[in-house]
């Protein structure tokens, strides 16, 4: 049990779902708005996606991204800020010639994909831990082991915290050989992504057989999607670990009633109030993570 929890909010992620919630946020200052919103109703992390503003689908543009944390960062809200860096590794194969790159193909190297976290230096940034299927669709992510230990030397250069985000037993596989080799600072963080298709289960026995796997000195939490969302997150702090919630991955506060990040937030921090425990404030989180920025 996991008595001093640090609750993230994902709040708005990369998939299609602005045309099925309208509290989506999409522009920069939505987005900024969202992660204030976020912290106010006890979150202590913001994971942060940026948006094209056109077509409202995922954008790995710096400048979006620079204005997001800017915005959040001269509000005055304290939140611990971390920006995804699991753009750029999407590959759809093209049917007529499998072995060449369909529509939508978004390949780009490790220095590209940091690009945004060089520009805003938050003290997080997402690292996706492996290769997956990651639709039903042609798509699948490809996050390779040279490119992932090049992301990982480069922000542990700039101070960066990895937030290594598995998705099986084998991305937990890779991630601790990262650690094994030094490039991941002590304690290593995980987020055990659960429910994505093609990845683990959202179910508590899958949570249970990943978190057997992680480092003894590891900080952990995890997530489910959709009506998972709530059941994980109490699975997680009743297993020791922190929780995610947000838009990136439900939508819904109940059946039927669309939810605002803040809303989903409230839903998690009573929950983990009536398990006896309590969601910690970013100054705690930073220095339950180690941080930049936290306490000496």
């Amino acid at each position: 049990m996991n008595y001093d929890v640090v609750v993230t909010c994902a709040v708005t992620g990369a998939g299609d779902t602005t045309g099925r919630s309208p509290h989506v946020p999409v522009t920069p200052k939505e987005i900024a708005d969202a992660a204030i919103e976020a912290a106010k109703a006890g979150a202590a992390i913001a994971h942060i996606h940026a948006r094209d503003l056109e077509t409202g689908q995922g954008s790995r543009d710096p400048k979006l991204f620079k204005e997001i944390v800017d915005r959040v960062r001269d509000s005055g809200t304290d939140v611990v800020i971390n920006l995804t860096a699991g753009m750029g590794g999407d590959w759809i194969s093209d049917r007529a010639n499998p072995s060449m790159p369909g529509s939508g193909t978004d390949m780009i190297g490790p220095e590209e994909r940091l690009a945004h976290v060089a520009e805003c230096q938050p003290e997080i940034c997402s690292m996706d831990c492996g290769t997956l299927n990651f639709s039903d669709t042609d798509m699948i992510y490809i996050s390779t082991p040279p490119t992932l230990r090049k992301m990982a030397s480069m922000v542990q250069e700039w101070g960066v915290k990895p937030e290594m985000e598995v998705f099986d037993l084998g991305h937990i596989r890779f991630a601790k050989q990262m650690v094994v080799e030094g490039l991941i600072d002590a304690p290593p963080m995980f987020q055990l992504c659960l429910g994505i298709p093609w990845g683990a289960d959202q179910d508590v026995e899958t949570m249970v057989a990943m978190k057997s796997q992680l480092p003894s000195e590891a900080s952990w939490a995890s997530f489910g999607i959709s009506r998972g969302q709530m059941p994980m997150a109490a699975a997680a702090v009743a297993l020791g670990g922190n929780v995610r919630v947000g838009l990136e991955d439900n939508i819904y506060l109940d059946r039927g009633v669309l939810a605002t990040n803040g809303q989903l937030v409230t839903r998690a921090v009573e929950i983990i109030e009536r398990m006896g425990a309590r969601a910690v404030s970013p100054q705690e989180a930073r220095n339950k993570l180690k941080l930049r920025g936290a306490d000496a």
